[in-house]
C-alpha cells in the first residue's frame, strides 16, 4: 500500500507536469504577438506578477526555509525562467508607456524580494519561523498571480468576447490549482493549500466564462488557431 509520503511525491510530480503546462500555455499568445509585432490589447500583468511569485516559492522551498520541498523549487525555478522570457518578448514589442510600467514593476519586485530574503535570514533563525513568514508572503503573491486574469475576465464580460482570454491558459490555471490542493492536503501545508484553492476557483470561473461567450463571436481563422493552440 502506498504511504502518504509516496502519494505526495507522485502528486507533486504530476503537479510539476501540470504547472509546466501552465507556464508554457501562453506560447500561442506570444507567437501571435511576434507575428503582429505588437502586444495589441494583451496585458503583461500575469507575467510580471508570476516572476515574483515564482521567486518567492523558490525561496520558500529552500532547505533553510522549508525542508523537503524540492518539487516546489524545480517547477517554480522553471517558471521563473520562462516568465522572464515572456516579459522580455512583451517588453520588446510594447510601446514606451508599457515598457516604463514593466521596468518600474520589476524594480519594485526586485527590491521587495531582496528585502524578504535578507530580513527573513537575519531576523528568523528556525525553519518554522522562516517558512511561516515567507509562506504568508508567498500566499499573497500566489493569489495575486491567480487573480491577475480578473482584469481580462472583466473585459470578457463587458465585450462578451473571449478573444484575449486564451482557453488553454484558463484550463491550465484550473488543473494546476486542483493538483496542488491535493498535494497540500496529503501532508497538510496551508501555505500551498490556500493560494491554489483560490487558483482552482478562479480557473473554473474563467472556464465558465469561456463556455458562455465562446460561441457568441465570429473568429478570425488565424486568431482561432492561436486561441486553440494549433500553431
Amino acid at each position: 500500500m502506498i504511504n502518504t509520503e509516496t502519494s505526495r511525491t507522485i502528486v507533486g510530480i504530476i503537479g510539476n507536469v501540470i504547472s509546466f503546462a501552465l507556464y508554457i500555455s501562453p506560447i500561442p499568445t506570444f507567437i501571435k504577438i511576434h507575428k503582429a509585432r505588437a502586444v495589441e490589447s494583451f496585458k503583461p500583468d500575469p507575467y510580471v506578477t508570476a516572476v515574483l511569485s515564482c521567486a518567492m516559492w523558490c525561496f520558500y522551498g529552500m532547505p533553510f526555509v522549508h525542508p523537503d520541498s524540492l518539487l516546489v523549487i524545480t517547477i517554480n525555478g522553471f517558471g521563473f525562467i520562462i516568465e522572464i522570457i515572456y516579459i522580455t518578448i512583451f517588453f520588446f514589442y510594447s510601446p514606451w508607456s508599457k515598457r516604463r510600467k514593466i521596468i518600474i514593476a520589476l524594480v519594485i519586485e526586485t527590491i521587495f524580494f531582496v528585502l524578504v530574503v535578507v530580513l527573513s535570514l537575519k531576523l528568523f533563525h528556525t525553519t518554522k519561523d522562516r517558512s511561516t513568514i515567507v509562506g504568508v508572503l508567498s500566499i499573497i503573491l500566489n493569489i495575486l498571480m491567480y487573480a491577475s486574469p480578473l482584469t481580462v475576465m472583466g473585459r470578457v464580460i463587458r465585450t462578451k468576447s473571449v478573444k484575449y482570454m486564451p482557453f488553454f491558459i484558463s484550463l491550465a490555471y484550473f488543473c494546476n490549482g486542483v493538483i496542488w490542493v491535493i498535494y497540500a492536503i496529503l501532508k497538510f501545508d496551508v501555505f500551498i493549500l490556500v493560494p491554489n484553492s483560490c487558483g482552482a476557483v478562479l480557473g473554473l470561473m474563467q472556464l465558465i466564462l469561456y463556455a458562455s461567450y465562446y460561441k457568441s463571436i465570429q473568429w478570425d481563422p488565424t486568431l482561432r488557431e492561436l486561441q486553440l493552440g494549433n500553431t
